[in-house]
């Protein structure tokens, strides 16, 4: 008689490649949901605390600030805007969108607009190093919270994704490159770089990456017998 496993050593949930009616029919639906919208507010305001700090931007905030410069836009418009573009570089792609990539196109800018306008910036300088840290932290978590609720990925990652699949590219390689040329673009239309957008571009794989074994939930693949994989 084999004994069940115990719960130290019970394999974590994995992150799975559902599409869009799967990853609503995977269970939990309630639960992911809350962490799905929580995440993307919270993504929203990680960006507010980061205009605040005025230390410099994450890379597309950077050019979404340049953006507004040229164009009768806020931020939280801008962020939108740009999520909607890059959703049609989806398409050659062959990305399929789910409930979070609609959601974050939307919400996040939303979010962004929302907590701009309940903080200000502090003149101290601890204070506003204290806003970009916090910014970029919080970032990290809301990342792994909203991509752990299994219910697909944001635009700027699903393009990530679908480069790094069409051009077999690794998808360090494809965000690297991405980051640079978004960093660029922003510093060209004058958007906030400084050493903000720096520490963002080194710590926020690192922190997502800890953080999401313990926002990832666990839901069910189904299994549909002689179903192509792209209907998991």
């Amino acid at each position: 008689m084999t004994n069940a496993p115990s719960s130290s050593t019970r394999p974590r949930p994995a992150l799975a490649d559902l599409g869009p009616v799967a990853q609503l029919r995977a269970g939990r639906l309630p639960e992911r949901l809350v962490r799905l919208y929580v995440g993307l507010v919270a993504y929203g305001l990680s960006i507010a605390l980061m205009v605040r700090g005025r230390f410099g931007l994450a890379p597309w905030s950077t050019m979404e600030s340049g953006l507004i410069r040229h164009v009768p836009l806020t931020l939280g418009q801008a962020v939108v805007a740009v999520s909607f573009v890059v959703l049609l570089l989806w398409i050659p792609l062959r990305e399929v969108p789910g409930l979070a990539t609609v959601s974050n196109a939307i919400l996040v800018g939303i979010s962004a607009d929302a907590s701009l306008g309940l903080l200000d910036s502090p003149d101290a300088l601890a204070a506003r190093l204290a806003l970009t840290v916090g910014g970029v932290v919080l970032c990290g978590f809301a990342t792994a919270l909203y991509i752990g609720a299994q219910l697909g990925r944001g635009p700027r990652d699903g393009l990530m994704t679908g480069l790094a699949r069409r051009t077999g590219w690794s998808l360090r390689a494809v965000r690297t490159g991405l980051e640079i040329t978004v960093v660029v673009l922003g510093f060209v239309l004058g958007g906030a770089v400084g050493v903000g957008t720096v520490l963002f571009a080194l710590t926020i794989g690192p922190i997502a990456q800890a953080m999401l074994p313990f926002l990832l939930v666990d839901v069910r693949v189904p299994v549909v017998p002689g179903a192509p994989d792209d209907v998991r």
